[in-house]
């Protein structure tokens, strides 16, 4: 709980001071906690110190996390790619899906959240350094998607998620930032309403930031290395 509660202080502390170079507040910036492969005791732990919103990658293991800390007032995301088969689940035991990045998804996410529930969260994924290994809607065929997404019954456009490509010796990922800023005001510019940019994670938060996030992800930072499989 010490190195939970150490590792918690410290991100707060880095969002602090990156709002504070961008000049923003430190309240226009959600810290959310990639808690995928780490235990519900963890979370459980990491939630006493304060902690509310949580992501996931894998329906099935955020599942039977769930069914463990039921009661407590968490904020569940989904933010790994997203099968067809598994809208379902996703639609029913989660607050927000980050990673819509076509028709099919929306659809059957608007198609199967249950009506008891308020409507769900939806950011589009978007692929913006065009990355064939990796999900995402290209950048010029997000607006089509967020018009869809705005249209549907039981789902409620927030904005955009984006993994940027890594540094390298040849590229910068606050470019990839900056491009998804501009793509994020162009939508705004056309009438689509969204308050939520999601990027940025352990190891590049401070660029994010100064590029106008409003979410960053965070996983090893703050929840210290994943525990090997299988011990769940």
């Amino acid at each position: 709980m010490n190195n939970l509660k150490e590792n918690l202080d410290n991100v707060r502390a880095r969002i602090a001071a990156a709002c504070s170079a961008a000049g923003r507040q430190p309240g226009e910036v959600v810290l959310l906690a990639v808690s995928k492969k780490h235990t519900a005791g963890k979370i459980r732990d990491l939630h006493a110190l304060g902690q509310r919103s949580f992501g996931e990658n894998y329906v099935q293991e955020a599942l039977a996390k769930q069914a463990q800390l039921q009661g407590l007032d968490i904020e569940w995301h989904f933010i790994g790619p997203l099968q067809s088969n598994k809208t379902r689940e996703a639609a029913g035991h989660f607050d927000w899906v980050q990673s819509a990045d076509r028709e099919k998804i929306v659809r059957r996410l608007s198609a199967q959240r249950p009506a008891e529930l308020p409507a769900l969260n939806i950011c589009i994924e978007v692929n913006i350094d065009r990355e064939p290994q990796k999900s995402g809607v290209l950048p010029e065929d997000t607006a089509a998607l967020a018009h869809l997404v705005q249209e549907l019954p039981r789902i409620h456009l927030r904005g955009l998620m984006a993994i940027p490509r890594m540094a390298d010796d040849d590229h910068d990922p606050g470019d990839g930032y900056r491009r998804m800023r501009q793509l994020y005001g162009a939508l705004l510019e056309e009438g689509i309403e969204m308050d939520t940019l999601s990027m940025g994670m352990s190891a590049d938060l401070e660029s994010a930031i100064a590029h106008g996030s409003t979410m960053v992800r965070v996983g090893t930072d703050l929840l210290g290395p994943r525990p090997a499989a299988g011990t769940l």
